[in-house]
């Protein structure tokens, strides 16, 4: 294993995004607008009805920029990779590369994930920048911190609390108090890659429990397991992941004892390759 595609996920999206793609992908940009009901390339150009920050619309335009972007290297001679993972969303996209199954499907996937995830309420989410996981980990565990939770693991000196939005809160402000560089409030409606999520989880697990997926070309390491996919466990490790945390560390981490030498940052931002140098800099 050498090469490794990572894809990124929510709160890598930005106005203007695959402006470079939409002309050299007519037929995927016709399928998404049949599929969505609506112009992914207008809403990612010009957002004209400021619905691109909003989950439900966020998810399917990152997939289809991920997968307009990947499709676009393949074009232009880039060889397959030995591996593909993704943060959250993005892993859709790198199951997509590695031939989970085909555009449209997992743009009815994401669509149906990020409208399920829209209607969460009362959840918040903060990044804490600058603790050890240890240390969120003691704050978290006092009485009052009672359903919130370590819910990404993006690298040694990052990781992002969820759970109620008062709990969250007052833990992020005890966390400062503790050391943290920064506590950052992230523009979510919900506490997602949680256990607030399982009932989601669930009525996601039963939508996609009919789809037929086909056999990995190339392994997907699960943000779940910070493994690769096992045979057979892509219907419960896509609908867990909704209430699970992002192992992005570890994910990072089992790949470069694999021997991965080159990550390649494939979608908007560069969020992941920060995040990569990070992990490197402190792997053994």
């Amino acid at each position: 294993m050498t090469r490794v595609f990572i894809f990124p996920g929510q709160g890598s999206q930005s106005l203007g995004m695959g402006k470079e793609l939409w002309d050299r992908f007519p037929r995927e940009v016709e399928q998404a607008d049949d599929i969505l009901g609506y112009s992914i390339r207008r809403l990612c150009l010009e957002d004209p009805n400021s619905q691109l920050k909003q989950t439900e619309f966020t998810q399917p335009a990152l997939y289809v920029v991920c997968v307009l972007a990947y499709l676009n290297r393949l074009q232009s001679g880039d060889p397959l990779p030995s591996a593909v993972a993704g943060h959250s969303l993005g892993e859709y996209a790198a199951l997509y590369a590695a031939g989970a199954f085909d555009f449209a499907t997992g743009l009815r996937l994401v669509s149906k994930r990020g409208v399920l995830m829209a209607q969460v309420r009362g959840g918040g989410m903060v990044a804490i920048l600058g603790l050890t996981a240890d240390k969120i980990a003691s704050v978290l565990a006092r009485p009052e911190f009672a359903g919130v939770e370590i819910s990404n693991n993006n690298s040694p000196s990052q990781f992002v609390i969820s759970g109620p939005v008062e709990a969250v809160q007052e833990a992020s402000r005890v966390l400062e108090e503790s050391g943290a560089k920064r506590c950052v409030q992230l523009q979510v409606s919900g506490a997602f890659h949680s256990q607030s999520l399982r009932a989601v989880a669930a009525t996601f697990r039963r939508f996609i429990d009919p789809i037929d997926f086909q056999v990995l070309r190339i392994p997907v390491v699960a943000n779940v397991t910070a493994c690769p996919y096992p045979t057979g466990q892509i219907h419960d490790l896509l609908a867990s992941q909704i209430s699970s945390p992002v192992r992005w560390t570890e994910s990072v981490q089992y790949l470069l004892t694999e021997g991965a030498t080159e990550f390649v940052e494939v979608g908007p931002g560069n969020q992941l390759t920060g995040m990569v140098q990070q992990i490197r800099r402190n792997f053994s």
